[in-house]
């Protein structure tokens, strides 16, 4: 998903998985080369699954998974996340308290809520969740789960995360972004226009320093973000 670049980057560092789930993305990065992992989930269920995954895959003795990691890390990963957190600001805070000086968070996740298909499970067809009321979408949410009781949109698990949001998230953070993609839909890449780019993101993509050299973005499905600790006065 984040490319063989991502694997060199980690290469000998110590990585902390944040929201790891049942472990297979930290079990790769131990594989593929990563010095110590650090799963960090809140449900002890996938935290016991992974860990008897990683004594199946021969990396127990790199591999732990916690509720809370007790060292901190050189690069904090999560994936498919930044959209469900409740208070993304202050899990921002969170990964800057994770990581050791000088380090960096590469995040992954999408598609924002502009997008075709933002509302996940709400976009029964595209755009269906900016379509319909939010009351409309929980009472079709309830017909096939009846013990539904969130009473919003992020209650279910999505905090209708835009492009624009993030980055103003990012710029009132402790982070300042490295490298950063805004990837379109596949063969619409006119929506990248500014203006137009919340509703085109497939998900956040993969960011640069604002010095380096703009190159053309590669078209792809899957996004990357990459932001690093921002420089303290």
């Amino acid at each position: 998903m984040l490319g063989d670049r991502f694997f060199d980057d980690i290469r000998g560092r110590t990585v902390i998985d944040f929201g790891c789930g049942p472990g297979a993305e930290a079990i790769e990065m131990a594989q593929r080369g990563a010095a110590r992992v650090i799963g960090v989930d809140i449900r002890q269920s996938f935290l016991d699954t992974a860990q008897a995954r990683a004594a199946d895959a021969g990396v127990p003795d790199r591999c732990v998974f916690v509720t809370e990691p007790a060292e901190p890390a050189d690069i904090v990963v999560s994936l498919d996340s930044f959209e469900h957190f409740d208070d993304p600001a202050a899990i921002l805070r969170i990964m800057d308290r994770y990581l050791l000086p000088g380090g960096k968070v590469v995040a992954s996740f999408g598609p924002p809520w502009l997008h075709p298909l933002g509302g996940h499970l709400f976009s029964v067809f595209p755009w269906a969740h900016l379509i319909f009321t939010d009351r409309a979408l929980l009472r079709w949410r309830k017909r096939f789960r009846p013990n539904q009781k969130a009473q919003t949109i992020t209650e279910c698990g999505l905090n209708k995360m835009t492009v624009g949001r993030f980055e103003r998230l990012i710029a009132e953070s402790p982070f300042r972004f490295e490298r950063r993609e805004i990837r379109p839909i596949r063969g619409h890449e006119w929506l990248e226009a500014p203006l137009l780019r919340g509703s085109s993101a497939r998900r956040s993509s993969r960011a640069r320093s604002r010095n380096a050299p703009r190159r053309a973005s590669p078209r792809r499905w899957w996004p990357n973000v990459r932001f690093c600790r921002a420089a303290r006065a």
